[in-house]
């Protein structure tokens, strides 16, 4: 059930209930997913005015939605998403990663884009339950997760570049096959000298849609070299690596973990941040600094890091007619341990010292 504007209790015209037994679908073959979209049952939606608070939202069927041709996101971009997922562990619970990290990012968009932010409970609130409806599209442990997608966007119509009237949030999920197929390989990257990520003062240090498509070019074109990605370097001096990709950047050196600095041009990683916190609790010391090219490409490792792949270790980057290699080009030892212990955690294959875990709640 929802609450409506005027306080009155709604019921939803799909039940929690309806498909959110345990039981796991038999339509998917988990051996042969991809992280690719699989429709599933059922999303969730909740919408407000830009001066009106945010009420709970309602399940409703998966499906196509009616939206204005005026609607701010269409028009001017006036939108942000994020990218979690749910586990099956291997104490046969349903959890998820840090959600409330995810909440909190996606408030400080919000405030960026001039958008009313969803408070933390109801994103919260919003995640279990579109999960827990969705709990037989879950992958057995080993064979991938549930890809949570929150979205927030000016849905209302408007002319002129302001903000929108009115704001929808929406969450869908669909299950994902394993980043690694066949286990963990490393990657080869191109560093970008053409292209940019973000500027300085834009909006490269949130999860805004606007960020994504202008990187799909420099992508293909990176894939079509044989390329498994771009490195961006910083649009000022072109000489300091920001992302790849969609993914934050590490390297090490004599055994020292090196991130670039978040200095509002690179978005601030959720799985980067648990790695410092990671890595740091188990001896190593992380530097948070600006980490040039050339550097980089003398260091021991690399990697990077997302919620797709959790870590991609890195296995050459190229520079113009330079390439650098790491080790012998698979993945390297502080790299996956790393990945191990980070997986460990989400998997529920090791202990959680950082109560990062957060269970779906019984009963939902």
């Amino acid at each position: 059930m929802s609450v409506n504007k005027e306080g009155q209790i709604v019921q939803s015209p799909y039940r929690y209930g309806h498909i959110g037994d345990d039981a796991m679908s038999d339509e998917v073959d988990w051996d042969s997913l991809t992280f690719s979209l699989t429709p599933t049952d059922t999303m969730y939606i909740t919408t407000t005015d830009i001066d009106s608070p945010w009420d709970i939202g309602e399940l409703i069927p998966y499906g196509d939605m009616k939206m204005s041709p005026a609607a701010g996101v269409l028009n001017y971009g006036q939108g942000l998403f994020e990218g979690m997922k749910a586990y099956r562990t291997a104490e046969d619970n349903i959890v998820f990663f840090r959600p409330e990290e995810n909440a909190r990012r996606m408030q400080r968009g919000a405030d960026r884009l001039k958008m009313p932010p969803v408070p933390e409970s109801i994103f919260i609130d919003a995640v279990e339950k579109v999960v827990s409806a969705n709990k037989k599209w879950i992958p057995p442990m080993g064979k991938g997760a549930l890809y949570v997608r929150p979205l927030l966007f000016g849905s209302g119509p408007v002319l002129g570049v302001s903000p929108a009237p009115s704001y929808t949030f929406l969450i869908y999920v669909t299950p994902v096959g394993p980043y690694f197929k066949g286990g963990m390989s490393a990657i080869n990257l191109l560093i970008s000298e053409e292209y940019h990520r973000a500027a300085p003062g834009g909006s490269g240090g949130v999860k805004a849609i606007g960020n994504y498509a202008p990187g799909m070019m420099p992508s293909k074109k990176a894939k079509a070299k044989g390329y498994a990605e771009v490195i961006y370097l910083d649009a000022e001096t072109h000489t300091f690596i920001e992302e790849v990709g969609a993914a934050n950047f590490f390297c090490v050196k004599d055994k020292v973990l090196y991130t670039p600095e978040l200095t509002g041009t690179i978005l601030p990683g959720i799985t980067r941040m648990s790695i410092i916190e990671l890595a740091r609790s188990r001896g190593y010391k992380v530097v948070e600094e600006k980490v040039s090219a050339e550097f980089a490409m003398a260091a021991d490792e690399a990697f990077c890091c997302g919620t797709a792949a959790v870590i991609s270790p890195i296995a050459s980057i190229t520079k113009g007619e330079n390439t650098a290699t790491y080790g012998d080009g698979t993945p390297q030892p502080i790299t996956v341990e790393l990945y191990e212990a980070l997986t460990g955690i989400q998997n529920q294959t090791s202990e959680d010292n950082f109560s990062w875990i957060h269970p779906l709640p019984e009963g939902i």
